[in-house]
């Protein structure tokens, strides 16, 4: 499937975030390494955001950023927490500014440096001690005795455990509400300072771990995705062995390698970049790539694409790609795209969140305010009751669900050779009532099996025309070979003068005849 590349444009959609730990140190575009040394997704530089783990947090950074002159296009890739800026140099500037302000710390990321951070132990066991300390803290105020000496000890378990969950989630949601902006953040920084203020620490300490926690878990949950492309990566050697001018053969990264250098490859090794043969043959599996369900032969004047595996003999090939240009790159490139761009379910979601989320808010607000006249009740049960509202109607997991299930649905598929252009074709497949199949084998275990054998008239007993067809077999190492040989199961034969015959099939003499096995191409 192909796949439009173009940037989203800066656009509003949402008006929600998420909440993951962030430092404050952002660099100037006068910082930003140079060009070659910086990764780029077409030719414009990349940052990373470790703490940019959804998409409502990617509708935050394009808020911030919408009033900058001299931004062209910004390009996100949540699956990597990496955005891509197309901006001039003052553009730049202002833009990672706008960044840090709105809670976030952009770093520019060197080239193969991108997507290598995930969820790290130091943030899990961060939200375990805060989580321990919370349940301290409640312990202490079901369980204490109600002196000074135990409230206040309970008091700074819970301020302990809001300081190590709680900084991002301030930091952003105060962001968010100088831009005038209601999000999860805000309502989860006003819920836990109103209960904390009311006496309430220990329910304050506890919903923000338990946020904390929630958020972990969605970012492990990006991560995995991200690992499948990760393992789309890894298909691909990081080293090719290449000649050099002198006639001897060096093995270098495959990155440094140049156009119409020559490649050679070992049987049962990786190819490492895209080519042409140039001499040997051999037979290469190119199910990771195309979905061949079978090895397919090569030889001089024959493709070749990264990623695939060569079987059984020594290739040479000349290069015609460089590495972020293969076949394969150019896939992994496409399931990226694909992870970005929003499905119907998730757009109509970030469209109820921008008016649920400020609505949430201002019933909160009533029952703070109306209650004690309405209902009888004293400020601090209103106040309390106003608080639990925002905890418990917090859409967090509404407007977290969709982005999540969709990028883990197309990170699947990927792994296992399916492409998916987007979230929007993931939603229409359930429409799907016919599926045409463009090739034979295509749902093959890609495991050749014998299922049956014919003879054509002939004066030679059957017997002896299977057995010289295992013996002739049982001396190639062609999966089609191994495949009659297996099939067929008989004792071989002595054979003299063999010969294969590339691409084509074998030939050995036994019992004084000349013996030929091979396929279409051979025989007619």
């Amino acid at each position: 499937m192909s796949l439009d590349p173009t940037p989203k444009p800066l656009q509003e959609t949402t008006h929600c975030g998420c909440a993951s730990s962030c430092s404050v140190a952002v660099p100037a575009a006068a910082d930003i390494p140079a060009a070659p040394d910086l990764a780029q997704s077409d030719g414009v530089p990349v940052f990373l955001i470790t703490t940019m783990d959804c998409p409502t947090e990617e509708n935050d950074i394009r808020r911030a950023l919408a009033s900058i002159e001299g931004i062209h296009s910004l390009r996100f890739q949540l699956s990597a927490r990496t955005v891509s800026i197309d901006a001039t140099t003052e553009a730049l500037d202002a833009a990672l500014a706008a960044i840090r302000k709105a809670g976030f710390d952009p770093k520019p990321v060197s080239a193969g440096q991108v997507a290598k951070e995930n969820v790290g132990a130091s943030e899990l066991w961060r939200g375990i001690l805060a989580l321990g300390l919370a349940v301290g803290a409640e312990a202490l105020d079901f369980f204490a005795p109600d002196t000074l000496l135990f409230k206040g000890f309970g008091m700074a378990l819970a301020v302990a455990a809001i300081w190590l969950s709680g900084i991002s989630t301030y930091s952003k949601g105060l962001a968010a509400l100088r831009r005038g902006q209601l999000n999860m953040n805000a309502l989860m920084g006003v819920a836990v300072t109103g209960a904390f203020l009311i006496g309430q620490w220990p329910e304050a300490a506890m919903v923000m771990a338990l946020y904390a926690i929630a958020e972990l878990i969605e970012a492990r949950s990006v991560d995995r995705a991200r690992n499948a492309i990760k393992g789309l990566l890894d298909l691909t050697p990081q080293t090719a062995e290449v000649r050099q001018a002198d006639g001897a053969w060096l093995e270098v990264p495959a990155a440094a390698v140049q156009l119409e250098s020559c490649v050679r490859v070992k049987p049962g090794a990786r190819i490492p970049l895209d080519g042409q043969v140039t001499a040997g043959t051999s037979a290469v599996n190119q199910a990771p790539v195309t979905g061949e369900s079978i090895p397919i032969d090569k030889a001089a004047g024959d493709p070749v694409f990264a990623g695939t595996i060569n079987e059984t003999g020594i290739l040479e090939f000349r290069v015609t790609a460089a590495a972020a240009d293969t076949t394969l790159a150019r896939i992994i490139h496409a399931v990226e795209q694909a992870q970005g761009t929003q499905a119907p379910t998730q757009r109509f979601v970030d469209r109820f969140a921008a008016i649920y989320t400020p609505t949430v808010f201002a019933l909160a607000v009533a029952v703070a305010a109306l209650t004690p006249w309405l209902l009888d009740w004293t400020w601090t049960q209103s106040l309390y009751k106003a608080l639990v509202l925002l905890v418990i109607a917090c859409p967090c997991a509404l407007v977290l669900a969709t982005p999540v299930t969709v990028v883990s649905g197309l990170a699947a598929a990927a792994r296992r050779g399916i492409l998916i252009k987007g979230g929007v074709y993931l939603e229409e497949a359930r429409k799907l009532r016919v599926i045409a199949l463009d090739k034979t084998g295509t749902i093959t275990e890609g495991k050749p099996r014998l299922v049956a054998t014919e003879l054509l008239p002939s004066t030679i007993p059957e017997s002896q025309v299977l057995a010289w067809a295992a013996s002739l077999a049982g001396h190639s190492d062609h999966p089609v070979s191994k495949a009659i040989a297996t099939g067929l199961r008989l004792p071989e034969n002595g054979l003299t003068d063999f010969l294969a015959l590339a691409g084509r099939g074998v030939e050995a003499r036994a019992d004084g005849q000349l013996l030929i096995l091979g396929n279409h191409r051979l025989i007619e």
